[in-house]
């Protein structure tokens, strides 16, 4: 049986004034573009759309405010949401499938939580998978006389659900968000979970004074995690970027679809909305699985117990 998906990148570029953003009338502007997008996916075939991080809103956690609740207004309580009901029924009425990541709030151990969030939708407009962010970047609190703030660690919680997978058109996919993308266990746990394709949504800064990296080796690096954690686990992974500039900070660009080979099959040319597609046939991932990467015949767990002891 084939066992093929056509799938989609959406890159989306930015969304602007994090701190005085019109919440309604914004997320309105980006959803009238996600959705022509997804339009864009389904009439050239597309059996999945995979959105970016933070699709719906500015990376709003460069800024700090005192207390969390004074951006709630950027956390979705439900999903779907008031906000992200139309691209469901649009799914549903194309018969196209997507994942997107968000930022949720719940309630959860008698408690409010937050969450860096994505989810996979089906075909049918049902959400089959959820993936809480594990591997959050950035710090706690403000650091002083640092330019560029990242304080993720400070508006969500570490994700809480592991690294499921589930099956899409009889193919495994899992998901991963953002920094994930620089942590091979990302890759080796949802391979080992037998993931096939990897969903990926990111929205990172071009420059990084704390890192003092150039902007050419801040991409290169972007294209490098992806191409080795592909090849490394004998996988598909689909990067959808969030670009352009926003309050100010570009981002990186350069959406991709990388093959099991490590290969790139398509790569977005702009830092704007932008689509690019690729059909990806799962077969492809067998020889790696069978040879070089054959985790039966080769791999020693009894001999990585250092990779998850502290240090």
């Amino acid at each position: 049986m084939s066992r093929r998906i056509k799938v989609a990148a959406a890159q989306l570029g930015g969304v602007t004034n994090a701190m005085s953003i019109d919440n309604k009338a914004s997320r309105k502007m980006v959803l009238d573009r996600m959705v022509a997008l997804l339009n864009d996916a389904a009439d050239r075939g597309c059996d999945l759309v995979v959105f970016p991080e933070f699709a719906l809103i500015p990376v709003f956690v460069r800024f700090h405010v005192a207390q969390l609740e004074q951006f709630d207004h950027f956390y979705e309580q439900s999903m779907p949401s008031e906000n992200t009901q139309r691209l469901f029924d649009t799914a549903r009425e194309r018969g196209i499938g997507f994942s997107l990541g968000y930022a949720e709030l719940v309630e959860e151990e008698g408690r409010i939580r937050r969450f860096n969030t994505m989810i996979l939708v089906d075909r049918s407009g049902d959400i089959t998978l959820k993936y809480r962010k594990v591997h959050l970047p950035g710090s706690a609190a403000p650091v002083s006389d640092d330019p560029f703030q990242n304080l993720e660690k400070y508006y969500f919680e570490v994700g809480n659900l592991g690294f499921p997978v589930a099956e899409f058109n009889s193919c495994k996919i899992g998901i991963c968000i953002c920094n994930d993308r620089r942590w091979p266990e990302t890759y080796r746990m949802l391979r080992l979970k037998g993931a096939e394709l990897i969903l990926l949504g990111y929205s990172s800064p071009v420059q990084n004074p704390r890192e003092n990296q150039s902007p050419e080796l801040r991409n290169f690096h972007n294209l490098l995690c992806m191409q080795s954690g592909a090849y490394q686990n004998s996988c598909f992974v689909v990067g959808a970027a969030k670009a352009g500039i926003e309050d100010g900070v570009e981002l990186i660009a350069g959406s991709s679809i990388i093959n099991p080979y490590g290969e790139i099959l398509a790569i977005a040319k702009s830092s704007d909305d932008e689509l690019i597609v690729a059909d990806c046939d799962m077969a492809e991932c067998e020889p790696g699985r069978k040879e070089e990467f054959n985790f039966n015949t080769t791999r020693r767990p009894e001999l990585y117990g250092a990779l998850v002891e502290p240090h």
